[in-house]
């Protein structure tokens, strides 16, 4: 064998091993990714205290709509602004059909009030929530789906799935994977900085604002429907979406996961429990895709089109009951 074609072999293995150890790390960080969703992280020693408490005292808080002294007109009207501020406007179009899906492009002014808003829902940070939906939709009832209803249980799915702590390398991988051109941009890094603040800002906004109008009994009252009620209802909403939807409704079209259409989902949460339509394909803008699966949000994104605001909405609605299920944004691999 000439010195040359040693040096040829020599290189090729020296390829093959750089490529079986890349294929070898890629393979432990997803597991890494993956086990940190599943059910047994679910324990008396792995709770996420922060989370676990805050939900706990957002639900004691909506409580105190029972109390008398603290129902007021205005108050139940600034909730209701918000559930739809923040449920639609943030989560549906900002979160999910603009971050995580890439259904439309927004022009400055618009995504960030649809990110702010989103950011007041109080359910996490921009680039976590998308992280984790592309995740649930490359992972649909398989193993790693963060909120499978079908392989481990209806509670695990609309809230448990939430309260187990996840490592930092995990939530770093969770980025690199499933976010890599969203991680960088000054607008995501904003908000995943600031986002506590933009929440407890609006509710001593709340506090304050109803102090001043009417006293402190009406400022509790702002607080509690602005942010308690406000923010339990927009979270069981959203939970339904993850649950419910994958156990009950019909379907148009032929998915490999569980995915249903469920009205009273599409309902509650402006018309993201269309979810077989979503998953069958995720990137089109409306979730609704026959004439009486009417989406809320879908009516906020033609409005942001007609005022120029929203552009490249994809809107052209599949035929046939094939899914398109690799329609996804960017995914890492290795």
């Amino acid at each position: 064998m000439s010195t040359i074609e040693m040096a040829a072999r020599a290189a090729s293995s020296g390829e093959e091993s750089q490529a079986a150890a890349r294929q070898k790390k890629f393979r432990e960080e997803t597991e890494t990714v993956l086990s940190a969703f599943r059910r047994e992280k679910l324990s008396s020693r792995g709770i996420d205290w922060v989370v676990t408490l805050f939900l706990i005292g957002v639900h004691v808080a909506a409580l105190f709509a029972f109390v008398p002294a603290f129902f007021s007109w205005s108050g139940l009207a600034i909730g209701l602004i918000l559930h739809w501020l923040t449920c639609s406007i943030g989560i549906c179009l900002g979160f999910h059909r603009y971050l995580a899906h890439k259904s439309l492009k927004l022009k400055g002014p618009a995504e960030f009030f649809c990110l702010m808003c989103g950011c007041l829902s109080g359910e996490g940070s921009p680039l976590t929530w998308a992280a984790t939906h592309r995740l649930h939709h490359q992972r649909s009832d398989l193993d790693g789906d963060p909120h499978s209803p079908v392989r481990e249980t209806g509670w695990w799915a609309h809230m448990l799935w939430l309260f187990p702590r996840r490592s930092s390398e995990a939530s770093r991988l969770l980025m690199k994977r499933y976010i890599p051109e969203l991680a960088e941009r000054p607008l995501m890094l904003f908000f995943e900085k600031t986002f506590p603040l933009w929440l407890w800002g609006s509710g001593l906004v709340l506090l304050a604002a109803g102090w001043a109008a009417g006293g402190w009994q009406l400022g509790v009252s702002w607080l509690v429907w602005g942010m308690g009620v406000r923010m339990v209802a927009a979270y069981h909403s959203t939970w339904f979406v993850n649950s419910a939807t994958h156990l009950w409704g019909y379907r148009n079209y032929d998915t490999r996961d569980e995915s249903r259409n469920l009205w009273w989902v599409a309902i509650l949460a402006y018309g993201e429990g269309w979810h077989n339509n979503h998953h069958a394909h995720p990137a089109i803008a409306p979730a609704g895709h026959k004439w009486w699966e009417f989406d809320i949000t879908w009516w906020s994104i033609s409005f942001l089109k007609l005022i120029g605001q929203a552009y490249d909405v994809k809107d052209r609605l599949p035929k046939g009951r094939g899914a398109d299920e690799t329609e996804m944004p960017e995914i890492a691999t290795a």
